[in-house]
């Protein structure tokens, strides 16, 4: 997608659309307000360059030759959301989640394993399948700012949620709605990835 305009407006149309890292993100702004996530827009953005690169680097040539590979990954992330939706849904039942943020690690690992990853890998961002990475390298900066923009609104979107929750039902009714959400988008992966298979 070489077309600046058409990018960006991909960048924005994915990365501001709900998903699970922009769940926990939202449920961390409800549950202990802005401030104290913001360190959690560096958390996406290092897990998005991880998968981006590892995607790009290693695992394209082989994901292109093998559709079983490509299920496998698909169920492993399916997987894994399933996981942090039930961790979460826990964290509501436990005195009301706290007040604690959504831990770095976790948003850095639910990132790392977003199908966004993929997308952006083999999709959006152009020049990384022909290994042209300084013809890259404006897209992926372009990229960084919009995921961090797209962070702060749902930090920021949660936050305002979560103030009127919090007083009518307690941050473990924010964290339960972000569990469900997840397993949604677990399901919802899983799914597509059998009907594929």
């Amino acid at each position: 997608m070489t077309d600046p305009i058409a990018f960006l407006l991909a960048c924005v149309a994915v990365l501001f659309v709900p998903g699970p890292t922009n769940t926990l993100l939202a449920a961390s702004g409800a549950a202990s307000g802005v401030r104290r996530a913001l360190k959690l827009p560096l958390a996406e953005l290092i897990g998005y360059s991880i998968a981006i690169w590892t995607m790009s680097l290693l695992i394209s040539p082989f994901v292109h030759q093998s559709s079983l590979l490509s299920n496998a990954l698909r169920l492993a992330c399916a997987g894994y959301l399933i996981w942090s939706a039930i961790h979460l849904w826990r964290e509501g039942a436990d005195a009301l989640a706290s007040s604690e943020p959504i831990s770095f690690m976790r948003i850095l690992i639910v990132t790392l394993l977003n199908p966004k990853g993929a997308l952006f890998a083999f999709v959006i961002i152009p020049h990384l399948g022909a290994r042209d990475f300084a013809a890259a390298w404006p897209y992926l900066a372009a990229h960084a700012c919009i995921t961090v923009a797209a962070s702060l609104f749902w930090i920021g979107l949660g936050a305002l949620v979560g103030k009127g929750v919090r007083a009518h039902a307690g941050a473990g009714v924010i964290r339960r709605v972000g569990a469900s959400a997840l397993g949604v988008f677990a399901i919802l992966l899983t799914s597509a990835t059998l009907r594929a298979g």
